[in-house]
């Protein structure tokens, strides 16, 4: 183990559990509002309807995702340093699970948000297209970022493995959260690989992980605003090593 000053401060903690909340509130309203209002599933005239009618909504969607991307690259770097004092090739993997997941792939993926939007909105198109086709163009980019969302749900699936392993080994938050995390990682890969390979089950994937997420992250990050970290792990900083 590391010095005791290699270990995390509290204050770098709540840090990390702030822009975590803000990760949640920003990725929430994009996910879970703006694109579950809008995005009418396999009714590309409905969804096209929708994003024309809401295109500053469907925009501020696109915004927060990529606000709440870039949270995430530097909470990665945050949870790195918490952990790396007692596994340092674990922590370092887990932070580049989560930076590849979303600041990288989600990132790249909000193109295809984007480009929904984008050909509704191009008059060129209708000199080769009909009204009905461009609509469906639209709705193929949000089906794309629909499984690049799963796709980057599964290296987030394998943060969240190793986050708990980290939990379970150190003493920074109670191992409770490591169970929770566990669970959450089951419910981003159950999503993730279930909805490529058994199709069908889509509503039932994304309520699972919408529970065990929530369980998970938002119960963690609550606990690092609140308490910070163990007693045992602010004792540890204080007792010479």
């Amino acid at each position: 183990m590391k010095s005791v000053k290699g270990l995390a401060s509290i204050k770098l903690i709540r840090l990390t559990g702030l822009f975590y909340l803000f990760v949640i509130i920003c990725a929430g309203f994009s996910q879970g509002y703006v694109r579950g209002t809008l995005v009418v599933h396999e009714n590309a005239v409905e969804t096209a309807h929708g994003i024309l009618q809401n295109k500053g909504l469907f925009q501020l969607g696109l915004t927060t995702d990529l606000i709440a991307f870039l949270l995430d690259a530097v909470i990665a770097i945050l949870l790195y340093k918490i952990f790396y004092p007692f596994n340092k090739t674990l922590a370092m993997l887990s932070s580049a699970f989560r930076l590849i997941a979303h600041p990288a792939i989600g990132s790249l993926n909000l193109l295809n948000h984007y480009m929904a939007l984008k050909v509704l909105e191009t008059d060129s198109l209708s000199n080769s297209f009909n009204t009905a086709q461009v609509q469906q163009i639209s709705a193929y980019f949000m089906e794309a970022h629909h499984y690049g969302y799963l796709i980057a749900g599964s290296f987030f699936g394998i943060h969240c493995l190793l986050l708990a392993i980290l939990i379970y080994r150190s003493n920074v938050f109670p191992k409770v959260f490591g169970g929770l995390f566990l669970g959450a990682a089951a419910g981003y890969l159950i999503e993730s690989f279930g909805n490529f390979n058994v199709p069908g089950y889509e509503d039932y994937t994304a309520l699972i992980v919408g529970i065990t997420a929530a369980l998970g992250e938002v119960g963690l990050t609550l606990y690092m605003l609140v308490k910070g970290t163990t007693e045992s792990y602010k004792n540890l900083k204080k007792s010479p090593l």
